[in-house]
């Protein structure tokens, strides 16, 4: 091994000032290094591009999801169109026979009746059956307010009858038919009797918007008899709606009908009259026909002919399934006019004294009680101011 020289000794124990500086320059660059390793605790980090999609994460996301919603609508769809096509042509979805449909509610509708409108779809696909059509048809026979036609898979349909209800009979030409609150004919029922009046005044061929108001007059007249609890109604046998401004009434009386002339307003008020003098009047009158009290201060006796105006004849099958619908015969029974009567009679409540120059004497007091008076005896009255005269169709009874 060769000796170094004493220069060379020199040299690595005394370096020169060169060497000095550039044992300096190769220290900082160590120093460099470290500093880089330990660069994220000192400065931020140099940051590297990064490749960047071309259209923006919401975007995407948003046709991705619409995408998937195509495809779930699509299938949807092909499902759909499978099941209707299966639906269309299976024999699971037939309808039978009258068996596969459901009734209720029918109580005068008969079973017939639906079977007309419904038989139809026999044998058709259930799918294929117009229940909207089924339905309007199902509302034109005149038993039923409203129908419901419903469908029910596999192979069933089911239908619900709400029927109107009667509020009296109806004599319409010859026959006797049914009639609701708001005016709509109905054929007999067969299955339950009622206890209705006869209403009289009422055609077929008259438009519903006629017959309507009639029968607002009839359901007010039967509400005010009966609001006391008193069941005036029942007592009726006939209502003649025919004039709106003289409603007259037919009492079913064991003596003998009686027409009454109640008007257009405060029916029970003037019934009750009827009622409280009816005994009264019998007594007095050989013969009591029919009453009007229509006025305040007046009632009049026998004004008319008995009973209402003349009617169609009722055939015998007509009368006899009147009868068993629970009409009265005697409504059925034809009246034959009859000359007026002479019996016509002015019957007034007396009128303050100090109107009348002469009193009643007290025979005729005795004789005629306070309420009821002759139109014989009405000339011993005299008035000190003559009274307004009652009109000729209250002195006398219409002629005939």
């Amino acid at each position: 091994m060769a000796r170094k020289g004493s220069s060379t000794i020199q040299e690595e124990l005394y370096p020169t000032p060169d060497e000095t500086a550039r044992e300096d320059i190769d220290d900082a660059r160590l120093l460099d290094l470290d500093a880089e390793k330990e660069s994220p605790f000192l400065r931020a980090q140099k940051r590297v591009p990064a490749r960047r999609s071309p259209l923006p994460k919401k975007t995407a996301a948003r046709i991705i999801w619409g995408f998937a919603v195509i495809v779930a609508a699509a299938l949807a769809a092909i499902a759909v169109s499978a099941f209707y096509r299966y639906g269309e042509h299976s024999w699971r979805f037939r309808l039978n026979s009258s068996e596969d449909i459901e009734m209720s509610g029918l109580t005068n509708v008969t079973h017939a009746q639906i079977m007309e409108v419904m038989g139809g779809g026999i044998g058709r696909n259930i799918f294929y059956i117009p229940l909207d059509q089924r339905q309007k048809q199902l509302e034109q026979i005149l038993w039923v307010e409203t129908a419901s036609v419903m469908r029910f898979t596999p192979n069933r349909i089911r239908i619900q009858i709400h029927e109107r209800t009667p509020a009296a009979f109806a004599r319409v030409g010859s026959k006797i038919m049914l009639v609701d609150a708001g005016g709509v004919l109905m054929e007999l029922s067969t299955r339950k009797r009622y206890s209705f009046p006869v209403v009289i005044g009422m055609s077929s061929g008259e438009p519903l918007s006629t017959r309507a108001p009639r029968m607002k007059i009839y359901n007010q007249l039967i509400a005010a008899l009966d609001s006391t609890g008193a069941r005036y109604s029942q007592d009726l046998s006939e209502v003649d709606l025919s004039d709106p401004e003289d409603v007259k009434v037919v009492t079913n009386d064991p003596d003998g009908a009686v027409l009454v002339h109640l008007g257009s307003a405060n029916y029970l008020d003037r019934f009750k009259i009827y009622v409280t003098h009816l005994r009264e009047w019998r007594q007095q009158f050989q013969k009591l026909e029919s009453v009007d009290l229509r006025y305040d201060r007046q009632i009049i006796v026998n004004p008319d002919l008995p009973g209402a105006a003349r009617q169609p004849v009722v055939t015998l099958a007509a009368a006899r399934a009147a009868i068993s619908a629970g009409v009265k015969p005697a409504v059925l029974v034809e009246r034959a006019p009859s000359k007026p009567s002479a019996q016509h009679v002015v019957v007034s409540r007396p009128a303050p004294a100090k109107r009348w120059q002469k009193k009643p004497s007290a025979a005729s007091h005795a004789k005629h009680k306070p309420l009821v008076t002759n139109a014989a005896q009405s000339s011993k009255w005299k008035p000190s101011a003559a009274p307004k005269k009652p009109s000729p169709a209250i002195l006398k009874g219409p002629s005939r």
